[in-house]
């Protein structure tokens, strides 16, 4: 697919569900007593996979025009699945259903596309190897497939070296099968919707600091949940309407959980105009954001912050070729390890279109300021790579060309579609 120049942005858009939200919401429900209603679910490849696998172990889920109706039947109502189970592209499914599987009286194998059989799985099958599950790297290499045989667990305090929601939220999930409490200690505080969701849920759990306790046993109870809009989706159209001259979009119903907001911290300390509307503090915290073209200058983004923005510093990479001056990115080796190295994609496409740009062992460093030019970029399979440079392509000289552009339908189907509506050539 093939994108071109904009001359400006203007309107409002209502982006997607949370895709971290969405997956959740299954997952609970499906371990809660009673129905769980969702809506504003992301109809998303990643989530459906979410909603088959669950399928495949026992759970009615209708998927209806507007809502999710997730039929729950307790903490130990999943059956052992007839055949494989395929986490697609995902993986989050992947992570956080070992700690629910590592918990259950049957074995079961997970799967998944090229790209999580080659992402790493050691961080997961670590702790839940210390609470006594059974779980192997079917190839030998620490990667998918997995296969798990479900076991007695017993609670640990587990120190996590990284900062992912990811592990803690399977820890904590396998914690709900142990035979005590189960804590997991983060470097630093990754995303907490796990937390906020199962206590909403009834769960027995606490939180202080960058530590979470869960005790296990709890009766779950079905929920209704409104999928607040995902921001690291809602990133894509921040990043537009500070660098498209003559900008300005409003982007509706944004989940802005300070454990994930890292992009509106950093977008303003940028010089970006961004102003929250209509808050809503009520659960998940959202707001309606008014952004306005900006005359952005480079920062240095490093420590507790990236956790908080983790995925969308490709976009904030498209941000800092555009600000004047220099932008620093350390802290974030985590980005090796994701859909792509998106160390290396993000070096190699905007040089390509004349960025200066060096990539280091844990971020790079962009000189920014420079004209854009049209590239011919390879999305290498991962999403926010393709939304990165769809991006970058309306401020770029010429014809930007997006191979496998189609891999946004991972967290946006409709991305393209919103973002056309916007501009003006």
């Amino acid at each position: 697919m093939t994108y071109h120049k904009a001359n400006t942005l203007r309107g409002e858009v209502t982006i997607p569900g949370d895709k971290s939200i969405s997956h959740r919401a299954v997952m609970f429900g499906s371990l809660a007593e009673g129905t769980t209603e969702i809506t504003n679910f992301l109809q998303g490849a990643d989530c459906l996979s979410t909603i088959d696998a669950f399928r495949k172990m026992g759970i009615e889920i209708e998927n209806t025009a507007g809502k999710i109706l997730v039929h729950g039947k307790g903490l130990h109502g999943l059956k052992a699945p007839a055949s494989v189970l395929d986490m697609g592209n995902s993986g989050t499914t992947t992570r956080l259903i070992s700690g629910i599987l590592a918990g259950q009286p049957f074995e079961s194998t997970l799967t998944g596309d090229a790209s999580i059989q080659k992402r790493p799985m050691r961080r997961i099958m670590e702790p839940l190897s210390m609470m006594g599950a059974k779980i192997v790297s079917v190839n030998g290499n620490d990667c998918a497939p997995l296969h798990i045989t479900g076991s007695s667990l017993h609670g640990i305090h587990y120190h996590s070296k990284v900062a992912s929601a990811q592990v803690k939220s399977a820890v904590l999930l396998a914690g709900l099968y142990a035979d005590g409490e189960t804590l997991v200690t983060e470097p630093t505080l990754s995303r907490n919707h796990t937390e906020i969701m199962l206590r909403y849920f009834g769960a027995d759990l606490h939180a202080e600091g960058t530590t979470a306790c869960i005790a296990p046993g709890p009766r779950l109870e079905g929920r209704k949940i409104d999928v607040p809009g995902d921001i690291s989706s809602a990133a894509y159209f921040i990043a537009a309407g500070l660098i498209v001259p003559g900008s300005e979009i409003l982007i509706k119903n944004v989940g802005i959980n300070p454990t994930r907001d890292g992009i509106l911290r950093v977008a303003r300390e940028m010089g970006g105009d961004i102003t929250l509307l209509n808050e809503n503090h009520d659960g998940e915290p959202t707001a309606d954001l008014l952004v306005k073209h900006s005359l952005l200058h480079g920062v240095t983004i490093e420590g507790d912050i990236i956790p908080t923005l983790i995925d969308e510093l490709p976009v904030i990479n498209i941000m800092a070729a555009c600000a004047d001056g220099t932008t620093v990115i350390r802290d974030a080796a985590e980005l090796k390890v994701k859909e792509s190295n998106r160390i290396d994609v993000m070096v190699q496409y905007l040089s390509a279109m004349g960025c200066d740009i060096t990539g280091t062992d844990d971020g790079m460093i962009i000189h920014g300021g420079k004209p854009l030019r049209a590239a011919k970029v390879n999305s290498h399979l991962d999403h926010r790579i393709a939304m990165s440079f769809a991006v970058a392509s309306l401020v770029a000289e010429g014809e930007t060309e997006i191979e496998g552009s189609d891999v946004v339908t991972i967290s946006y189907p409709d991305f393209y579609k919103d973002l056309t509506r916007l501009c003006t050539r």
